[in-house]
């Protein structure tokens, strides 16, 4: 593992919410005072970054972006070359650095990253995806150190049964972190910084 910055993965299915946790993560990230920039992954598009750059929660050129070129999964767990090389770039160019986010393209519940890659990583999952998923076991979901719940705020919109994909979700991971969040309106997010703070850069909430 690098002895630069801290590297935190951000994994999960297509739409369930990574990007817009991104961007409701960074600007709390820099009020605790981390110094911090993105790698984003897609399959052969910069379509993520982009996003980030125009949002200016950070400056561009400390906005990275992979394209996978085929599985998603693939630059996150079989072969991390690229993102490694990324991150790297990102050490060197800001000695200063103390985070780097790493957002995978979307895939699915097997999607696990590499520990060559990241010190730490999380798993979102929505509700709209169904609240079988806990029960499904993928590796994402059981292996992954925070496992994120997003768009709690739907759960009576699509027939979901909130408080029992929870127990479920609990019951699988064996008493390891979950939070419960609605990236859109901010809930639940400084719970995942503090998270993330505290386990990775050995900072108090």
């Amino acid at each position: 593992m690098s002895k630069g910055a801290a590297r935190v993965g951000i994994g999960g299915p297509v739409g369930s919410g990574k990007t817009a946790l991104l961007e409701a993560l960074i600007p709390r990230l820099k009020a605790r005072g981390v110094d911090l920039a993105v790698i984003t992954n897609d399959l052969v598009t910069h379509e993520d970054a982009e996003r980030l750059r125009r949002a200016n929660l950070l400056d561009p050129a400390r906005v990275l972006a992979v394209e996978a070129g085929a599985c998603p999964h693939t630059v996150i767990r079989e072969d991390p070359t690229l993102n490694m090389e990324a991150a790297d770039s990102l050490d060197r160019a800001y000695p200063g650095l103390q985070l780097i986010l790493i957002e995978s393209g979307g895939d699915n519940l097997a999607s696990t990253f590499s520990l060559d890659l990241v010190d730490w990583w999380l798993f979102v999952i929505d509700v709209a995806g169904g609240d079988d998923i806990p029960r499904k076991r993928g590796p994402g979901i059981l292996q992954c150190d925070l496992l994120v719940i997003n768009k709690v705020d739907l759960h009576e919109h699509v027939g979901v049964d909130l408080p029992r994909m929870l127990e479920e979700a609990r019951a699988v991971r064996g008493g390891r972190p979950i939070v419960c969040t609605n990236c859109r309106k901010g809930d639940g997010v400084d719970q995942v910084a503090d998270a993330i703070c505290h386990a990775v850069l050995f900072q108090d909430a």
